[in-house]
């Protein structure tokens, strides 16, 4: 889960601060931070006013492709599904092994549209 799927991104140090982030239903934010360290790899993604100026921390393996010609990421997992996350807050939860387990737990029980892993 903290992994990019492979080949979807450049494991020396590609640049997606600034890409749009699209949920399987539609935009979310902008990439706010990333990292593509090997086993914690994750984009910081600020929701602007989609959910109140928030922001939201996505595991790599949530990421399904990057157009980098359009500048935009695309994870799969529903609106609801992020905005439902356990809060992230940059502060407190980077770095944090306690929160990365509260996000694994949550992202990890379930599938990509929300149903249960099979």
């Amino acid at each position: 889960m903290w992994a990019y799927r492979t080949g979807i991104i450049d494991p020396t140090g590609e640049d997606l601060i600034g890409f749009s982030v699209e949920a399987v239903d539609g935009g979310i934010g902008k990439v706010d931070k990333h990292s593509v360290d090997v086993s914690d790899a994750y984009l910081v993604v600020d929701t602007g006013v989609w959910i109140f100026g928030k922001e939201v921390m996505l595991p790599a393996g949530t990421v399904t492709g990057i157009d980098r010609e359009a500048r935009t990421v695309y994870v799969d997992r529903t609106k609801e599904q992020i905005k439902s996350a356990p809060e992230f807050h940059r502060a407190h939860h980077l770095g944090d092994p306690d929160y990365r387990n509260e996000i694994s737990k949550y992202y990890g029980g379930m599938g990509p549209l929300g149903g249960p892993l099979v």
